[in-house]
């Protein structure tokens, strides 16, 4: 029997973050009952403001918390002018990922019909890729280990890119396991490795390891794609394209850029995934500028609940918590096909709470 109960940390973030995590709750808690299922979900301090306030980024109280339970749902952190004594910014969402080893960055976007987009190409209303960015290594991992030669004209400043076979495999196999399901389910299941094999020794070793992951998935077709290259396709032919896999910078740099081709941040959401744990984010920063206002779009952290509700269904076995994904994202899409609602950034007029009560209305 499924269970009927689920434990969620929440994480409610700083500016806009607490904004859009408060209409995404609502809408859970609204859904849960038609699926016969409870979320308890808990607040707990972190971020910025906290920092601000405390001194502590990330309480190891929240920390064990979030160890605890099922899932984690994570608002948008970081103030532009809170920093650390090396100038940069406060951003506990890196410090989880390496506590609870969130290996898969993963960054889902598609295209929504009724919301204008920036490519004319009538193809572009059929994005609808994954890209997943190793979260625990590549140059993210040089994090808090810069290190600092000389001074004056001399100085210089240093960060080690960081490819192991064992991080890489495991990304690789993510990314594989990915793009077979979606094969399943109707999409093309096909993977492409971004790299710079061709300049860098570390790249070099990365495609070499992706190539022998790739021989235990014989059913998933591979390429290959130099990053630069990729950021022109991305923008010449984003169609073309199903599942990425790459290094955390370049997923870093490039999930952003497809996140532009869905018409901005706020339709971007993402996960933290691991073996054991995972956090469900939008990839959005706090917009501190609009923080207040109630016209922030929350749809990229409702689309982050919905993964989260994916990502319990098949660790739990519980299909009533995938038919609910399922039934945010239609609910999501209809009510911008139909033109009940269209977010700031699209040239509509409707503010946070306006967006969620129409998706909560198409439940």
């Amino acid at each position: 029997m499924s269970r009927t109960s689920y434990r969620v940390a929440v994480l409610p973030g700083d500016g806009i973050g607490r904004e859009v995590m408060a209409a995404t709750l609502e809408l859970l808690h609204a859904l849960a009952p038609r699926l016969g299922r409870r979320f308890d979900t808990v607040d707990h301090p972190a971020g910025a403001q906290h920092f601000l306030d405390s001194g502590d980024a990330l309480p190891e109280t929240t920390l064990d918390a979030c160890r605890a339970a099922d899932a984690i749902l994570f608002g948008a952190m970081g103030l532009p002018h809170v920093r650390g004594k090396d100038g940069t910014e406060i951003v506990p969402q890196l410090d989880l990922r390496f506590a609870l080893d969130l290996y898969a960055g993963v960054r889902p976007i598609r295209t929504f019909a009724g919301l204008p987009g920036p490519l004319a190409d009538p193809r572009a209303a059929q994005i609808d890729l994954v890209l997943v960015r190793e979260s625990t290594e590549g140059l993210f991992h040089a994090r808090g280990r810069g290190r600092f030669e000389g001074t004056g004209d001399a100085a210089a400043a240093y960060d080690t890119m960081k490819i192991t076979r064992a991080g890489t495999a495991r990304v690789c196999d993510f990314a594989f396991r990915l793009a077979r399901r979606r094969k399943a389910q109707g999409r093309p299941g096909r993977l492409t490795n971004v790299d710079k094999a061709n300049v860098f020794s570390s790249m070099a070793f990365w495609r070499q390891v992706f190539e022998e992951r790739a021989a235990a998935f014989p059913d998933v077709a591979i390429e290959h794609a130099y990053v630069d290259a990729m950021a022109l396709n991305l923008v010449m032919k984003p169609w073309a394209y199903d599942v990425l896999v790459t290094e955390n910078m370049f997923g870093d740099i490039l999930s952003d850029l497809i996140a532009a081709l869905a018409g901005g941040m706020g339709m971007a959401p993402s996960a933290d995934i691991g073996d054991r744990h995972a956090l469900f984010q939008p990839a959005h920063g706090t917009a501190p500028d609009i923080a207040g206002q109630g016209v922030a779009n929350p749809t990229a952290m409702i689309l982050s609940a919905a993964m989260m509700l994916d990502w319990l269904a098949e660790r739990a076995g519980d299909g009533a918590l995938a038919d609910g994904a399922r039934a945010i994202e239609a609910a999501l899409a209809a009510a911008f096909a139909g033109g009940r609602v269209r977010p700031r950034e699209f040239g509509g007029a409707s503010g946070t709470a306006d967006i969620v009560r129409a998706v909560i209305e198409g439940l």
